[in-house]
């Protein structure tokens, strides 16, 4: 009976440390991934338009991202990459948030950001990117950036290791749901008034 508890301990080991070792988008058995509904494909199936709007568009004045990921470009369905283009007006943030299925490598085109990430151990890491520089954000972790100049804005663009990295707003994924106040209050040791005012700067229900 041991030695089966033992051998079943260890297959359980070996499975999970193999499935780790293979977290992430699955690899494909095919060049690429076309959707049921598409029959016939060229070149307009792998080309993006989305960003072109950058180009001519004015700069916005709250943070704002755009996303290549597979929602809106399906050609990365089974590619295992995605980008997204980041504007930051001047004092502008990026909120805490997390990207559960992939690290992020973002590089600065434009401005000054104060970035930052935090590990398991609740240490902080943060740096001053100046344009030119890259910073990357290990996957699942907690991060954010801030444009911490009042006067001008700053462009960044984002590489993810997945055609799907997901994206976990910290408040929003706490003070925009019905969490319950009180256990709200009970987790952040604080009065149900006060989760019921953040909440409200949401828009949420209290």
């Amino acid at each position: 009976m041991a030695f089966k508890l033992d051998l079943l301990l260890t297959l359980g080991l070996a499975f999970a440390t193999l499935y780790i070792s293979v977290a992430g988008d699955a690899d494909i058995l095919s060049d690429f991934i076309v959707p049921p509904n598409l029959n016939g494909i060229d070149g307009n199936f792998f080309t993006f338009t989305g960003m072109r709007v950058l180009l001519n568009g004015d700069f916005p004045t709250t943070f704002k991202v755009l996303k290549a990921s597979m929602a809106e470009f399906p050609a990365l369905n089974g590619q295992s990459v995605s980008y997204a283009v980041l504007e930051y007006p001047a004092g502008s943030v990026n909120p805490p948030h997390t990207h559960p299925r992939a690290a992020e490598l973002l590089f600065l085109l434009n401005g000054n950001l104060e970035v930052g990430f935090v590990d398991t151990t609740n240490k902080l890491y943060t740096q001053t990117l100046q344009q030119g520089d890259m910073f990357v954000f290990p996957k699942g972790l907690i991060h954010y950036q801030y444009n911490n100049d009042t006067k001008n804005g700053a462009i960044a663009v984002s590489a993810f290791g997945s055609a799907n990295a997901g994206t976990a707003s910290i408040p929003g994924s706490v003070f925009n749901t019905s969490i319950d106040s009180g256990i709200l209050a009970k987790s952040f040791k604080t009065d149900v008034a006060t989760i019921q005012k953040i909440k409200a700067g949401f828009g949420a229900k209290a």
